[in-house]
């Protein structure tokens, strides 16, 4: 019978590179996995069909056999019949992409370096600190290396073993169907090592808790909600990976005076009718000293007069606001 071209079946262009393969294909894996298609007999063969596709186009000697002979350059095709012929392939790809690694991926996660996670500090700000920009110090409590067993989490004297239920892999595997799947194992969770003496001092995390003093710079016109990002100062990674960040979410107090429009500000005064009628020169706040303003008589009530540059600044930038007098 006649067989689907295989450009045809993961929907890329003759032309298309490596990444677009990969891509496509992993498209095609996550509609179709048995695990999200069960008891689905023609999901199973579309998986099949792509995977088999993927084997020849990824490979850049099979691809050109196939370019220039069609099936019969790469006999026929591989007929993936079972969960080995696929997996073997494309362990990589699973591992990575849906969160579990197929047949033969050893002991990829149980050492894996991991990020730490970030954390989140709420900082609350008076109106004129957000408006002129401070420095403030926050104690930041987070997570760092137990000293007493150096993060091992084993009583000192002692160390962590090999699981017994996954050989230290940190994945047993399960099956699914005609799929045979590594998870996560349920009795070191994935570490791979078991401790039989825990450390008393952290009870077998090899982490503890410490308050870190940190200068937070506040730049001159915040407004609230805005958070500031701090690089590195979240949790440690585990087995060598990067920090996590500190966020430091702003939240700026109203002003008894000041109206907050964006950066512009509204002042509202009362003037006389007098005042109003015949003009004058009134003394409004501002955010520095106050100044001088002219009332033009016949002046009337709700109007507005706009002075330039008294606003707020905007934050990492020279320009300012203006204020708006009522």
């Amino acid at each position: 019978m006649n067989r689907r071209d295989y450009y045809e079946i993961l929907g890329v262009e003759r032309g298309a590179d490596q990444d677009s393969v990969k891509r496509a294909y992993r498209k095609l894996a996550l509609k179709y996995h048995p695990d999200h298609n069960p008891d689905d007999s023609e999901a199973e063969a579309k998986f099949k069909e792509a995977a088999e596709a993927y084997d020849v186009l990824q490979d850049p000697e099979k691809r050109a056999r196939y370019d220039r002979f069609g099936h019969a350059g790469v006999s026929g095709g591989q007929n993936f019949h079972s969960t080995e012929d696929i997996f073997s392939h494309f362990g990589d790809i699973f591992g990575d992409f849906f969160g579990f690694a197929g047949m033969g991926a050893g002991r990829r996660g149980a050492s894996r370096p991991q990020a730490g996670s970030d954390l989140r500090y709420n900082l609350d700000l008076t109106f004129r600190d957000a408006a002129k920009g401070s420095e403030v110090k926050i104690s930041v409590p987070r997570h760092v290396s137990c000293e007493e067993c150096s993060g091992s989490g084993a009583a000192p004297g002692t160390s962590p073993a090999a699981c017994p239920q996954c050989n230290g892999l940190g994945q047993v595997r399960r099956s699914a169907g005609f799929v045979q799947l590594a998870v996560t194992c349920p009795r070191c969770h994935g570490q791979g090592r078991v401790i039989s003496t825990p450390c008393p001092k952290c009870r077998g995390t090899g982490r503890m808790e410490q308050r870190r003093e940190l200068s937070v710079t506040i730049p001159a016109g915040v407004d609230n909600g805005n958070r500031l990002r701090l690089r590195g100062e979240g949790e440690p990674g585990l087995n060598g990976g990067p920090p996590g960040d500190l966020f430091v979410v702003l939240r700026v107090a109203a002003d008894k005076e000041f109206e907050r429009q964006g950066q512009d500000l509204l002042l509202v005064r009362e003037v006389s009718f007098v005042q109003a009628a015949l003009g004058d020169t009134i003394e409004i706040p501002t955010l520095n000293e106050p100044i001088k303003l002219s009332i033009p008589k016949g002046t009337q009530s709700g109007q507005f007069f706009r002075v330039n540059g008294e606003g707020l600044p905007y934050p990492g930038e020279r320009r300012r606001g203006n204020l708006l007098v009522e």
